[in-house]
């Protein structure tokens, strides 16, 4: 678009921004104000892309400051940050890491299918990646007709801070990672991916693969797809490096760390519910269709959120 077309397409509407109240008093509404950002720094951004050094570009700059001061006066949007966060910003992040996104789900995947190959063509490839203690104990317990008894071995309170810690640190590391040009990602969702296609064959070569899949998948689908996210995290970090696009690599870099890691805080309660219910939940006895249903649930979860939702919402504002 040309730059007097852009100009002429917008006039007005940042001249009614100019005008919104400045106060709670003069009756601003805070969910006006946040749509009118949104608009004015979608403006900016494409200003700054394709007329870097124009007047206009400056001018939205300053008027996205101003806005943006105005926003932190205004005690109701003070009171609402916490919420829209979590139904308007992070569902806009993931839309634009969608494309990334679905490059974790795919390594992922290859790496499981891999794992479960593998495992199927060397009986010791099990042990290599789960190694001997826990394949021996899995092994015990299914003599002893309970072949998940691992997930009843520990206090629940205790097994639900470790699992939870530890997933978390996990999905730093596959953020952290991207700074190695996505190829550390890659590496910690490769290896994830593998330890869960040996996983299920273990279980699978001893007729066990559905009872395992109702049991372990009722924490696996929130914990694993909560992986896979937070490997799109690190990619959008990685890429944000090896593709600056418009950008110098510098400012192209500080956003994508910046947006990655938002995307690694939004999953912190994913993997709490996980590890919730792998402490408290797994263990019980639960009947297969209760069981199933935890999992669907789980998954519809995912599936609206991190995909569905953030699509709705950005043709909304389109």
């Amino acid at each position: 678009m040309r730059e007097a077309v852009f100009i002429k397409k917008n006039t007005e509407k940042w001249k009614a921004i100019e005008r919104e109240p400045v106060t709670q008093n003069d009756r601003a509404d805070p969910d006006v104000l946040t749509d009118h950002f949104i608009e004015l720094t979608d403006d900016l951004s494409y200003a700054r892309t394709f007329y870097p050094s124009s007047p206009v570009t400056r001018y939205l700059n300053g008027l996205a400051a101003t806005m943006h001061r105005r926003l932190m006066r205004n005690k109701r949007e003070d009171r609402n940050r916490f919420v829209q966060f979590w139904t308007l910003e992070l569902p806009l992040l993931f839309r634009r890491s969608h494309r990334l996104l679905l490059v974790s789900f795919v390594v992922f995947l290859v790496a499981a299918a891999l794992g479960w190959l593998s495992a199927a063509n060397d009986e010791l490839f099990v042990r290599l990646i789960l190694g001997d203690e826990y394949v021996n104990m899995t092994l015990e317990n299914i003599r002893k007709g309970d072949p998940l008894a691992v997930y009843k071995s520990r206090g629940q309170a205790d097994m639900f801070l470790t699992i939870t810690v530890n997933n978390i640190r996990v999905a730093f590391m596959a953020f952290v990672l991207g700074l190695f040009a996505s190829f550390g990602t890659i590496a910690v969702m490769f290896q994830n991916g593998v330890m869960l296609g040996a996983f299920q064959y273990f279980f699978y070569e001893r007729g066990l693969l559905l009872p395992s899949v109702l049991t372990i998948w009722i924490h696996g689908t929130l914990e694993i797809s909560a992986i896979v996210i937070a490997g799109c995290a690190g990619l959008t970090v990685g890429n944000s490096l090896l593709f600056p696009g418009t950008w110098s690599r510098l400012e192209s870099f500080k956003r994508g760390t910046k947006q990655g890691l938002k995307i690694v805080i939004g999953l912190v309660p994913v993997f709490i519910m996980a590890g919730f219910l792998e402490s408290f939940v797994t263990r019980l006895p639960l009947h297969p269709v209760a069981s199933s249903a935890i999992i669907l649930s789980s998954a519809a979860f995912i599936i609206w959120y991190f995909i569905w939702y953030p699509i709705q919402l950005e043709k909304k504002f389109t």
